[in-house]
This record gives C-alpha cells, sequence and structure tokens, in this order.
C-alpha cells in the first residue's frame, strides 16, 4: 500500500500536472473570445512551431516540470535548427494540447463525481450536467462507487505524467547533429584530460629525475661547492615545476583559461639548462626562426624535448647529449642523441615515449625513438600547419 501512495509524495508528480495544465490556461483565454470553435488553438500552433525558439522554450519546460532534478533529462533546449525539429515540436505541442484537455477533464469532473455520489447516496438528487453519472439500484450502492472516481484520478495524473514525458523525450530530444555535437564536446574532454595527464607526467616527471640525479651526484661528489650548485639546481628545477603545475591546475579550475601561458620552444634554455645542472653534457643547436613557430607546435615541441632529456637524464645518467632544434620547410624537427644505457626499453615500452609519439601525431608529425648508429635517438617532427 505504501508503494502504491509513494507517488503522491514525490514533488515530481505535482509538477506534470502543473505541465499538463499549462495549455488549458491558454485554450481557456480562447474559448472565452468564441467558444464555438475550441479546435482553433490546435490549428494555430502550427505556425508557432515554426518558430525556432519556440523548442527551446518547450524543452526548459519539460527539463524544469518533467524531470527535475534530472542531470540527463533527454529533452534539448536548443531552437529548431532544421526543418524536421520544426515539425516534431508541433507534433509536440499537438500531443501537449491533447493530454492537456485530458488531465483537465479528469481533474475537473472526477473529483465531482465523486461528490455527486456521495450526496446522491444521502438521498440529494442527481446533477443532470455530470456526465459521468449514472443511476443504479440500490441507492447504497453509491456508497461503494463513490472512491472510484478519486482513484480513475490518481492512476490518470500519473498515468498522463509518465505518457507527456516520454513523448518530451521522444519529440524534444536531441537530435542527430544535436547528439553529434555532445559526442564531439565529451571527446574533447577525454583528449583534454589525457593532455593534462601528459603534461603533469612530463613536467613533475622531469623535475623529480633532475632532482634525484642531483642528489645522487652531490652525496657522491662530496664537494661543497659542487652540492651548492646541486642543490641551486634543485630549487630551480622546483620552482618551474611548481610553475608548471600551477598551470595544469588552473587548467582543471578553468575550463576557459587560455593554454598559452604554458612553456614553449623559447624556454627551452630552460630545460637545457637543468639537465647541465643535472652533469649531462649538452650540445645544443637552434637552426631557424623557433619563435616564428605556431603556439600548438611550439608547446608540444617543448614536452617532447622536455621528456627526451628526462629520459636521458633517467636512464642513461651523465652523458653527453647531442640536441638539434630545427625550423625549415614547413617542419618543426627536434633530435635528442645519447650514448646508449646499458639497458635500453623495448619499442612502444614506457610511458614517456609513449607519449612522445602521441604528441607528434596528435599535431599530424611522427616521431621515431630508438637505437640509431650507436646512440639511443629521438627525432620528431611536426608540420607548423
Amino acid at each position: 500500500m505504501g508503494r502504491l501512495l509513494r507517488p503522491l509524495l514525490r514533488g515530481t508528480t505535482y509538477t506534470r500536472w502543473l505541465h499538463l495544465w499549462v495549455p488549458v490556461f491558454l485554450v481557456s483565454v480562447w474559448l472565452f473570445i468564441d467558444m464555438s470553435r475550441p479546435w482553433v488553438p490546435a490549428l494555430l500552433v502550427i505556425p508557432v512551431a515554426m518558430i525556432p525558439a519556440v523548442r527551446m522554450g518547450e524543452g526548459v519546460q519539460a527539463q524544469l516540470l518533467l524531470t527535475p532534478g534530472e542531470p540527463d533529462s533527454g529533452i534539448s533546449t536548443a531552437p529548431s535548427s532544421t526543418w524536421r525539429d520544426r515539425w516534431r515540436t508541433a507534433l509536440w505541442l499537438e500531443i501537449r494540447l491533447a493530454l492537456g484537455a485530458a488531465a483537465s477533464f479528469a481533474t475537473i469532473w472526477l473529483p465531482l463525481t465523486s461528490v455527486d455520489l456521495v450526496t446522491t447516496a444521502l438521498g440529494h438528487p442527481q446533477h443532470d450536467d455530470n456526465p459521468l453519472l449514472w443511476t443504479v439500484e440500490p441507492p447504497w450502492v453509491y456508497w461503494l462507487l463513490a472512491p472510484l472516481p478519486l482513484i480513475a484520478l490518481y492512476v490518470t495524473v500519473l498515468g498522463l505524467g509518465h505518457v507527456v514525458t516520454a513523448a518530451a523525450r521522444r519529440l524534444l530530444g536531441p537530435s542527430a547533429a544535436e547528439r553529434l555535437a555532445t559526442l564531439e564536446e565529451r571527446t574533447e574532454q577525454l583528449l583534454e584530460r589525457t593532455r593534462i595527464a601528459r603534461e603533469l607526467h612530463d613536467s613533475i616527471g622531469h623535475a623529480l629525475t633532475v632532482a634525484v640525479v642531483q642528489a645522487g651526484a652531490a652525496r657522491a661528489a662530496g664537494d661543497p661547492a659542487f652540492t651548492a650548485r646541486a642543490l641551486g639546481a634543485i630549487e630551480e628545477t622546483g620552482r618551474a615545476a611548481l610553475e608548471d603545475l600551477e598551470r595544469v591546475l588552473g587548467v582543471l579550475r578553468e575550463a576557459e583559461r587560455p593554454v598559452s601561458s604554458r612553456p614553449t620552444l623559447v624556454d627551452a634554455e630552460r630545460l637545457l639548462e637543468s639537465a647541465r645542472a643535472s652533469g649531462a653534457k649538452v650540445d645544443a643547436e637552434v637552426t631557424g626562426p623557433v619563435d616564428a613557430v605556431p603556439g600548438p607546435v611550439s608547446r608540444e615541441g617543448y614536452r617532447i624535448l622536455q621528456e627526451s632529456l628526462t629520459n636521458v637524464l633517467r636512464h642513461a645518467g651523465a652523458v653527453p647529449v647531442l640536441v638539434r632544434i630545427e625550423v625549415a620547410d614547413g617542419t618543426l624537427t627536434l633530435d635528442v642523441r645519447n650514448p646508449l644505457p646499458g639497458a635500453t626499453p623495448g619499442p612502444g615500452q614506457g610511458s614517456g615515449l609513449r607519449g612522445i609519439r602521441e604528441r607528434a601525431a596528435l599535431l599530424g608529425g611522427r616521431a621515431r625513438t630508438g637505437p640509431a648508429e650507436g646512440d639511443w635517438r629521438v627525432r620528431a617532427e611536426l608540420p607548423l600547419r
């Protein structure tokens, strides 16, 4: 019994009932003007539905009253963009008028019928204007029939509420173009999360690698001057990592924040000095207008260079490193070479190497990592367009 009466305690039941009554108020205005032609409102809603903003208004109203509090109601709030959307809106308005008429009839006449049955059972004459009353014998049967209209009203309100909600999801639901746009938006969000994961891996991983290498070298050296330089390099690298972390967290906190604040290849000298401070002998050569490289390409190039130097320090240690950055013929070329470490990662192993190849692929370029001519080599070619 409690489950049957539970819908009476839900606010959705009453908001849906209110939604069914809204068109009745509008139709009643017309009936005051001309009661002889009650079908005119059903004709007028067709040209009204051709207005694109009507679909948006109906969608907002349906979300608020039919599916309050539901994060994914399945009802669109976008204006009509195609004729299909307009005709679906017109059909929705016709169905809403019909369901509203049924709801208003049930809401008015079913309680009155229950009252009339009780008064008839008490011996008062029946009202001839009630279309739902009928004569039965013996009179005490009216006592048994009196609750039935209220039960019918309960079932009608719940049933019509479910029907109008299903019709709204069907006729006001997102079109194919809107579903595609939503899918693209979710894809962009997933790509953004992947990019943020790469940013954290590259910047924080590089800083931790430099700090570990510097600390180990300082402990082994036993030279106060070298230890002081190592601590200074650790401090500088840590500050740079904190700045990168703030940028990444800023993206998480503020989706609209521009990405132009992230480091680019113009800041590559900071990476090279950090590697040199860790003991690596870095020989760098920059050719071409690096400062003219487009922002997205320059930022990804910076991260590829950062990950390459991180891998050198992590797997090979303080070894000579040859870095070549070239901008020519519409392509940015990054070439990082170092002597092979004792154990080299196999093809496709290591999230850093995968990240380098993924970054290059996202820009329409390519990256090769692996042994070459006795060295470990990372070569990335990124198109400038």
